[in-house]
């Protein structure tokens, strides 16, 4: 359970994200919608750690997460995606994720320095990160140089290295954007995918309401940093405050 108890953050006079309380349990993908400017983004920065609440906490599984550092939170078990991207951007595509799947696996030589257990560990980490790679569609791109990538692969290493990490908590924020129409189905499909996983928590952040509706469980709608809508896909999107708030605002946009 990854829960928020009145988490908000100040710049000066504005208030960016206000009060914001919130528990996310196991086996539902939340979608979190709102406007440009509606806090989203901020909000999954004060989960994860790249900003600092000015009050409030976050906290997993019933532990305190607040004191963390981003990296620290990400061994506790939160895992977003952009935190995670060219780690090493002149190495391959293969060795990255090997790197972070070993960062998973707790260390290749756990059982001593003989060339046994460095071949066989090595063997081990190549092949779970080769499986990794061939469920995002990367294989082809396996021994490229990860600064050499174009956007759409750059975002499916993203999802490469984030489930590398095995976390218990899934944070994407609009992982299709800046995609080709042909590239976005493998993200969707994966994050389908990551969904039957009962023991895991996904949040999404999108602003394609098509594919809001189609994965979420359920959608919560932030406004000017407030929570004003928590519920039902279906429930969610049809109340006037959604309406009037988030969806009126994209048809003046359009």
């Amino acid at each position: 359970m990854l829960e928020t108890r009145d988490l908000t953050i100040r710049f000066g006079g504005h208030v960016a994200v206000n009060s914001v309380s919130c528990a996310f349990a196991p086996g539902t993908l939340t979608a979190i919608v709102g406007p440009n400017g509606a806090g989203k983004t901020t909000y999954f920065n004060l989960i994860s750690g790249q900003l600092k609440a000015t009050a409030g906490t976050v906290s997993l599984d019933g532990q305190p997460l607040s004191h963390l550092s981003p990296s620290a939170r990400t061994h506790a078990g939160l895992g977003r995606a952009f935190q995670l991207t060219n780690l090493f951007p002149n190495l391959t595509v293969l060795e990255n994720v090997r790197l972070a799947v070993q960062a998973t696996r707790a260390g290749a030589h756990r059982h001593g320095l003989n060339l046994w257990s460095i071949w066989s560990d090595h063997k081990a980490l190549t092949e779970r990160a080769e499986q990794i790679l061939a469920d995002v569609a990367l294989e082809p791109r396996a021994h490229a140089t990860v600064a050499s990538l174009p956007h759409g692969d750059q975002r499916k290493l993203e999802v490469a290295l984030l489930m590398a990490l095995e976390p218990k908590v899934f944070m994407f924020d609009e992982p299709t954007a800046g995609m080709h129409a042909a590239e976005a189905p493998v993200i969707l499909d994966l994050i389908r995918k990551l969904k039957q996983d009962k023991t895991k928590t996904i949040l999404l952040v999108e602003h394609k309401m098509d594919v809001v509706r189609e994965l979420a469980d359920r959608i919560i709608v932030l406004h000017n940093g407030t929570l004003v809508a928590d519920g039902e896909p279906a429930e969610v999107i049809a109340s006037p405050v959604v309406q009037e708030a988030y969806l009126g605002i994209a048809k003046e946009a359009a």
